[in-house]
């Protein structure tokens, strides 16, 4: 039987002119704290193949209280506090619950 309390978490940066730089910086940043989170099953960053690139994190927990733990931690705090500077945009951001998952 398939786990269905995990929650999915994508969310799309566009960084500011000339800024990219500086924001995979940020985003690198939160990855290696992030996953040693205990509720965090996945947190992967990815970039478009663009010539003015996006950056995508896929985030996974094990559950909703998970998320919200992640939100509370001081490294999303610093984080969150340094990023309005680096966007174009504000982040693109959907939480996804799963419908029907094989695993």
């Amino acid at each position: 039987m398939s786990d269905q309390n995990h929650v999915t978490v994508i969310a799309r940066f566009t960084p500011a002119s000339d800024r990219a730089p500086q924001l995979r910086a940020l985003l690198e940043g939160m990855i290696a704290p992030t996953r040693s989170e205990p509720g965090c099953r996945s947190y992967d960053l990815y970039t478009t193949e663009t010539e003015a690139p996006d950056f995508v994190l896929l985030e996974c927990y094990q559950d909703s209280a998970a998320l919200e733990a992640h939100r509370t931690t001081a490294h999303y705090k610093a984080y969150r506090a340094q990023l309005s500077d680096l966007l174009a945009k504000p982040v693109e951001v959907s939480v996804l619950r799963p419908v029907n998952v094989i695993g």
